[in-house]
């Protein structure tokens, strides 16, 4: 165990060095594009929302309503950016795990290490963005800055079994139906800009299952004060699982590509 934790470390240590050299790169869609769905939705459109009633979200602000939303889906979208096109990268393209492999570092370890960096690209940007939420007023409660917690763990659980799903491809093709079916309409229906239950019975179920609609739930009610206790655990128990269950395939999936 002491030696997987230190082999994951020197990993994450590895990409760190890495991403101080690319890290502008990555100002537009970490940073820029998040705060001005923010700006634009919540402000700008939170005005006229606003002046029409709030009753369908409970008495609460617009801007209050998709903040904390908006927090969980940039997680997401951060994880699953980063768990796709580099993953691929050193599978295929640039073969850098397959050096990794020749040193004493197992495949597990690099999954772990992989991951580790996938949390820190989350964390940091979710902090740019939870205190640009707060100078904005989209935070009610203390209890708010707890999201960012639920946001690292809504990116894990999307990280792991996306990076589990790019060891089953042999190209970047497969990558569209990740963004096309699964990242954009769960950003649409999640919850984020609207109840989900105003949306048809069928549609509301599918929202469910979605790690992001529990992600969103979970921040919401913390930011607005209203934690359901029950319902709190079962979201966290959710995610866990499709952390826990994604981290268990991508080991697998890439002792098979790496190993045979």
């Amino acid at each position: 165990m002491a030696l997987a934790l230190e082999n994951g470390r020197r990993q994450f240590d590895y990409w760190v060095t890495v991403y101080k050299r690319t890290w502008k790169g990555t100002l537009v869609s970490s940073f820029l594009l998040p705060l001005l769905y923010l700006a634009s939705m919540g402000v700008g459109l939170g005005s006229f929302v606003d002046k029409n009633g709030t009753g369908a979200l409970g008495g609460v602000s617009y801007l209050q309503y998709i903040a904390p939303g908006l927090l969980a889906s940039t997680a997401l979208q951060i994880a699953v950016g980063e768990a796709t096109y580099p993953v691929m990268s050193g599978l295929k393209w640039q073969k850098f795990y397959h050096s990794m492999i020749a040193s004493p570092l197992r495949p597990a370890d690099v999954v772990y290490g992989q991951l580790a960096f996938i949390a820190f690209r989350v964390l940091s940007s979710c902090t740019v963005f939870l205190v640009v939420i707060t100078l904005f007023g989209g935070m009610r409660s203390p209890l708010g800055a707890l999201g960012l917690l639920v946001a690292l763990l809504v990116g894990m659980a999307a990280a792991a079994p996306v990076a589990a799903y790019a060891t089953l491809l042999d190209n970047d093709a497969g990558f569209a139906m990740i963004f096309r079916f699964g990242v954009v309409p769960a950003f649409l229906f999640s919850g984020a800009f609207f109840p989900v239950s105003q949306l048809p019975n069928w549609i509301e179920w599918l929202a469910y299952v979605s790690p992001l609609w529990h992600g969103v739930d979970l921040c919401r009610s913390l930011s607005l004060g209203t934690v359901n206790p029950w319902l709190a655990v079962v979201n966290i128990v959710y995610l866990l699982a499709w952390c826990v269950v994604g981290t268990r395939l991508a080991v697998r999936g890439f002792s098979r590509k790496l190993v045979g």
